[in-house]
């Protein structure tokens, strides 16, 4: 039996990253978000042989590493002990996301995988059990098991479902470099200083709600910096950052006061919000929300920057550094909005196409929809 799942990919709108951790990980504070672009992914199970699991990789991208490295066959690997069955697994990837793009391929992809294997072999495991062998593989993997806004902690795969945010008209550029992601957490390490231990038990989120500074919304829209540094790129001084305890807790306050704004009010005022999607992304936008990568990547790797810059100009409301990159991405007031931009990049020479960012069902109702 074969089963099709559609690997959909993720953006972050925002990513704070906190200090490092005693387990080499660095303390992260995100909301990922679930967009229409996906992989397919394709999962055959027939009767094992010999004493270990019989898994197989076919990907006609030779990027797509096809042993124990890959995330697919590992999260098919623990879940076949859990089982505690052998099978032979053969994993079909249809790469249509680009490979070390920012936007959760590989994770994608094990997730799909996971839940296509589940439906070959006619047995569920639980949503616990789901979520644990997804955190021991990757620390995206959690996300795609939620679906729609997400908020995400720890190293990234503490997840917790946020009210979603209205479906937004969406604009992906996807240069040709990939950015490794150690190596981005390493450079932010060097030029950040944020190479100290996290304090166990300092908190990530907090209830209060902390001023910003007025110029920090425009900021964020226009692809600055939202607040002072004094990097000298690769060569220069440190980013004046302040405690990385502090700059997660300044975010956490931001966010708390978010997700106040969307939870009060009367019934029929959120429900106005609910349907205004640029009013709820601008609430988050001044919750301070931002991608530290860009901090770091942007020096190494100047065309990402300027595809960002391109976004802006071409009318997108918010764009941003989707994790490391090198994806970016750019969210529209309209789809009519969004189809001009991507003829207006392609004609500057940007590889850009327009999807749309998905609630949580319209996520699992499409992820089976092959």
């Amino acid at each position: 039996m074969t089963v099709t799942v559609r690997s959909f990919a993720k953006i972050n709108l925002g990513l704070r990253i906190g200090a490092a951790r005693a387990d080499g990980f660095h303390e992260l504070l995100t909301v990922y978000q679930t967009i229409g672009l996906h992989d397919l992914i394709r999962v055959s199970v027939a009767r094992g042989s010999g004493r270990g699991p019989q898994i197989e990789i076919r990907c006609e991208d030779a990027r797509v590493p096809r042993d124990e490295s890959n995330t697919c066959w590992r999260i098919v690997q623990r879940a076949l002990q859990v089982y505690e069955i052998k099978r032979r697994v053969v994993i079909e990837i249809e790469k249509r996301l680009p490979v070390q793009g920012g936007m959760g391929g590989a994770s994608a992809n094990a997730v799909a995988t996971l839940l296509g294997l589940e439906r070959a072999l006619g047995k569920n495991l639980s949503a616990a059990e789901k979520l644990r062998i997804a955190a021991e593989v990757g620390s995206d993997l959690p996300l795609f098991l939620v679906g729609g806004t997400v908020l995400g902690v720890g190293r990234g795969e503490q997840v917790y479902p946020l009210e979603d945010l209205p479906a937004m008209d969406c604009v992906v550029v996807t240069p040709e470099v990939g950015v490794s992601t150690p190596k981005a957490f390493a450079e932010w390490d060097r030029l950040c200083g944020a190479g100290t231990p996290a304090r166990e038990g300092a908190p990530l989120l907090r209830s209060s709600v902390q001023s910003r500074q007025p110029g920090e919304l425009r900021s964020a829209r226009t692809g600055e910096s939202a607040r002072p540094h004094t990097s000298k790129s690769r060569t220069g001084a440190k980013l004046t950052r302040g405690n990385p305890s502090d700059r997660m807790d300044e975010l956490g306050h931001g966010l708390s006061a978010w997700l106040s704004e969307l939870h009060s009010g009367a019934p029929s005022d959120r429900s106005r919000r609910r349907g205004r999607a640029e009013d709820s992304l601008l609430a988050l936008v001044r919750a301070g929300i931002e991608n530290d990568f860009e901090q770091v990547v942007f020096p190494e790797y100047p065309e990402l920057g300027e595809g960002k810059r391109a976004l802006v100009r071409a009318g997108a409301k918010y764009a941003s550094l989707s994790g490391s990159g090198s994806t970016l991405y750019g969210l529209f007031a309209s789809r009519d909005a969004a189809a001009k931009a991507v003829v207006r990049l392609r004609r500057e020479g940007w590889s850009a196409q327009a999807t749309r960012t998905l609630t949580r069902t319209q996520y699992w109702r499409r992820i089976f929809d092959c």
